[in-house]
């Protein structure tokens, strides 16, 4: 039997990564590097050879995902439970900001304490949506099928980890999954098919580094 495969992808640089603004579920486009990120990913996302291409449906990540859907033939489908982290009151802050008026926030931010933010979505609920999201792309998959997922930086690295399998908090031991980068998971058979890490932060290009 073969084996399904998931890749999922982080949308392309903003101006508001460039200025280290924070982003959460605002809804801001690519900037020209991400346009330049996402066209040069493509290729290579496509020669997974995906069956389906799912996709958060804020701006950065559906314009990442049509370069997907060009290399692939793909149409995308939109699925609000990618979107990243909703980080209340800190969004459209950046860092350099939200550390002069609270330094303690700004701590938790950097930490990944995010529940600890004023009006944040806790980071159970971002776990519970994302791994729903995902399983149902995986479900939809046929025998030896790959989805393609385009979604965000914070929210991928805590689906990874529950989809693994791994305690909560544990995403915060992975690394910062840079613009236009993305992750493996693949079926195991010799683990009664549950998903394993096969590559993470892959890319064939380093432009970003927020």
């Amino acid at each position: 039997m073969s084996s399904k495969r998931l890749v999922l992808l982080r949308h392309g640089q903003t101006t508001w990564n460039a200025e280290h603004r924070i982003q959460g579920q605002q809804d801001v486009e690519l900037d020209d590097t991400g346009h330049a990120q996402a066209a040069a990913a493509a290729p290579y996302v496509a020669a997974y050879a995906p069956s389906l291409l799912w996709c958060s449906d804020l701006a950065r990540a559906r314009q990442t995902a049509a370069y997907v859907a060009k290399e692939t033939g793909l149409d995308p489908t939109y699925d609000a439970r990618l979107r990243e982290s909703a980080l209340g009151e800190c969004e459209t802050l950046t860092h350099e900001e939200l550390a002069a008026a609270s330094p303690e926030q700004y701590a938790a931010f950097r930490r990944g304490d995010w529940d600890l933010l004023p009006g944040a979505e806790g980071q159970a609920v971002v776990r519970e949506r994302m791994v729903a999201a995902l399983e149902d792309l995986r479900a939809a998959l046929p025998e030896g099928g790959t989805g393609v997922a385009v979604s965000h930086g914070a929210a991928l690295r805590v689906a990874v980890a529950g989809l693994l399998g791994w305690p909560e908090g544990a995403q915060w031991t992975l690394g910062n999954l840079r613009n236009c980068h993305w992750v493996e998971l693949a079926e195991s058979p010799a683990r009664g098919g549950r998903l394993v890490l096969e590559g993470y932060g892959l890319t064939p290009i380093s432009l970003s580094r927020d």
